[in-house]
């Protein structure tokens, strides 16, 4: 029987799928639709200091190959999500969750941290530096490699746990930004992000979504995605859990091979609630069709072949 399982930073995995955050809630409402324990764990939904209701509808827009999104990280507060969300969680889920975590300034990425470092029910802590720094013009953290690495360096501070950073696509040199995060202490680096894109409204004449522009993401940006997976494989020495665009078992083993250790799946949740547990149950046949054992033997293997 095909190995599965890989290892993050110490935190092991029964198989490397993984909802991505902002397509899967809080993990338990999709609970009422299959066993969430069959996943190797979960990426919650991105959580700030403050409770937010996110940006002016509308907020959606479809698009060929995917779709763009402008939600604003909409959520109760991270005091909210571990008195009321992670109780909800830990009823139907048994395995560590990853905890992704934002913020519009150091001080409350460190906020949020060290309360969600300090909960049993948290493996992992992912942390969002595509937002706006408030304190910068607005600029995302992610784009800049200096004030990526300063997030790194608070966060690091106050957790224990592993400390992943997810990156934004939407720079020149992401493998920059990924040493950056590396040689600040990060445990591991996440990516990708979406990309900025928007659509125009033909018969208004004006952009769909209220912010203009949003986060394309969906089937269409898994080559981007590859890419750069591949780029910071080469670049840095800590694991790497890969996303964007994937939908299919085959997707995983291409991330895997591009250098990712676990895979994160986003958009395809929100077309198919079940697409990870069906690509879960794929992967042993994909695997024997490949002639693959282990999965943890693959991680970078399209480097060395």
């Amino acid at each position: 029987m095909p190995n599965l399982s890989v290892t993050l930073s110490g935190l092991k995995l029964s198989n490397p799928v993984i909802p991505a955050s902002g397509t899967f809630g809080f993990g338990y409402e999709f609970a009422e639709l299959y066993d969430i324990n069959v996943l190797g764990s979960i990426a919650l939904k991105g959580t700030t200091r403050e409770a937010r209701f996110g940006n002016p509808l509308p907020r959606i827009a479809e698009c060929t190959g995917g779709m763009i999104n402008s939600v604003g990280l909409q959520n109760p507060g991270v005091r909210a999500v571990i008195d009321e969300e992670l109780p909800k969680l830990e009823r139907v889920f048994r395995k560590p969750a990853i905890a992704n975590i934002s913020g519009f300034c150091v001080e409350d990425y460190a906020y949020c941290a060290e309360l969600l470092d300090a909960d049993e029910r948290i493996g992992l802590l992912e942390i969002n530096v595509s937002c706006p720094n408030v304190h910068h013009g607005g600029m995302s953290f992610g784009t800049d490699p200096e004030s990526a690495a300063a997030v790194t360096r608070a966060v690091k501070a106050v957790a224990k746990k592993p400390v992943y950073m997810k990156l934004t696509p939407n720079v020149t040199d992401i493998a920059a930004v990924a040493r950056a995060c590396e040689d600040a202490g990060a445990d591991g680096i996440s990516l990708i992000n979406t990309l900025l894109g928007m659509r125009i409204d033909l018969k208004r004449r004006a952009p769909i979504i209220a912010n203009r522009m949003g986060g394309f993401s969906g089937r269409a940006i898994l080559p981007v995605a590859l890419r750069m997976v591949w780029q910071v494989y080469e670049a840095v020495s800590i694991p790497i859990i890969g996303m964007g665009g994937v939908s299919s078992a085959e997707d995983v083993l291409e991330m895997m091979l591009a250098g990712a250790t676990a895979v994160q799946v986003g958009a395809e949740n929100l077309v198919n609630p079940l697409a990870c547990p069906q690509i879960i149950e794929a992967l042993p046949g994909v695997m024997q069709k490949y002639g693959i054992e282990n999965l943890s033997d693959i991680i970078g293997g399209a480097h060395h072949g």
